[in-house]
């Protein structure tokens, strides 16, 4: 057997069954899952709505390429503007994060012919090559990957932001809400600043809401919270539930032009069906509404059980720092709650779940680390 290059679980499970919050193995144990695939599961596992719009349109066509019409994708794209307040904004489908960033890279160099790009500390982009030379990584960033172009300023840091962003800048590539680096949230003054700036200088600025948005972080954008408007939105994660999709919302004022930006298999009639049922779902069970609940009452017990260094997010993206390292913790978890939950290094308990989650899960978690975390203090 053909061995797998550099493949590190972070969970000694393999899931072979699902449905809403909770996961099966093997021997039937039942885990409850707080960390959606990396915030993938945005409707919850198996939907019923979602699994027969998928097998309904397997048995029809399952895919060609976009050199033919494909009416699926215009559906998404009004559904998607409706939902999310962009109506106006056009769409260009692919088929993950970090190629939406790539996309979205590419097509401000093209929109005001500059080369200089601005990201941030922390910041995690994607693992392709422009996506990768804008993330604050060293582990994953490899020489080819090296661009002297990006420079790195220090995120919510408002003056060096101002000073940074120059009319040399082709774009500001930033997360809302930062989820590998720790649930990082941007203030509204941050957010604020850099918009003017990039008004200021010409700079493009892409607001990379893989995942942080889509409904998570309790708006259908993270940045919404803000009131500023984006030049482009790059998306991913939560938008397939699982079925791989990406893609980019474009505002007005970028030309399309034939060949300028192109796929083979993003917006594919599958990608496209799955992508609606997650519209159709949010929309009609109000899980934006929902995450903003179930967010609240799940940051509002975790400060009550306290125990913590610093306690972050928006609705369903949260993150719970702590003084020590918090691996045994959430082994802690895994193994004697049958709860998954995510990390952000080596300090922060990162949580994912699906916007679908009720109190009742959540009472569960919270049961869960008020016992770990009194033995831990």
């Amino acid at each position: 057997m053909a061995d797998l290059f550099n493949v590190y679980p972070l969970y000694d499970i393999e899931p072979v069954r699902a449905q809403g919050s909770y996961l099966w193995d093997a021997n039937g144990t039942r885990y409850l899952d707080l960390y959606g695939g990396h915030a993938v599961i945005s409707v919850g596992h198996t939907h019923p709505r979602y699994v027969r719009a998928l097998t309904d349109q397997l048995n029809k066509i399952s895919f060609y390429s976009n050199s033919v019409q494909i009416p699926q994708q215009q559906e998404l794209a009004d559904k998607l503007g409706e939902l999310s307040g962009h109506p106006d904004y056009a769409l260009f489908l692919c088929n993950s994060g970090a190629e939406a960033n790539e996309n979205a890279l590419k097509l401000a160099s093209f929109h005001n012919g500059r080369t200089e790009v601005v990201a941030f500390t922390k910041a995690f982009h994607g693992r392709t090559a422009g996506a990768v030379a804008a993330t604050d990584n060293l582990a994953i960033v490899a020489p080819v990957n090296y661009n002297k172009h990006v420079k790195f300023l220090p995120y919510n840091d408002v003056a060096a932001a101002v000073a940074g962003i120059t009319d040399q800048t082709c774009a500001v590539i930033i997360e809302s809400i930062q989820g590998v680096g720790g649930i990082q949230v941007a203030s509204d003054e941050f957010l604020r600043a850099i918009r003017k700036r990039c008004d200021e200088t010409g700079a493009v600025l892409i607001l990379d809401e893989v995942q942080c948005g889509y409904g998570r972080a309790g708006k259908f954008f993270a940045y919404q919270f803000s009131g500023i408007e984006a030049d482009i939105i790059s998306m991913a994660k939560g938008m397939g539930n699982g079925f791989p999709i990406g893609g980019i919302l474009i505002s007005p004022k970028f030309k399309a032009s034939y060949g300028l930006l192109g796929t083979t298999f993003g917006g594919n009639h599958l990608a496209c069906t799955a992508g609606i049922a997650v519209l159709d779902i949010m929309k009609e069970e109000g899980l934006i509404e929902n995450a903003v609940r179930v967010g609240d009452y799940l940051l509002d017990g975790i400060r009550q059980i306290g125990g913590y260094k610093e306690l972050r997010g928006r609705g369903l993206i949260i993150g719970i720092e702590y003084e020590f390292p918090v691996d045994s913790l959430r082994k802690t978890l895994l193994f004697d709650h049958k709860q998954f939950t995510g990390v952000a290094g080596k300090h922060t308990i990162r949580l994912l779940p699906s916007l679908a989650l009720g109190t009742d899960e959540a009472d569960l978690f919270l049961e869960a680390l008020r016992k770990e975390v009194s033995v831990l203090s």
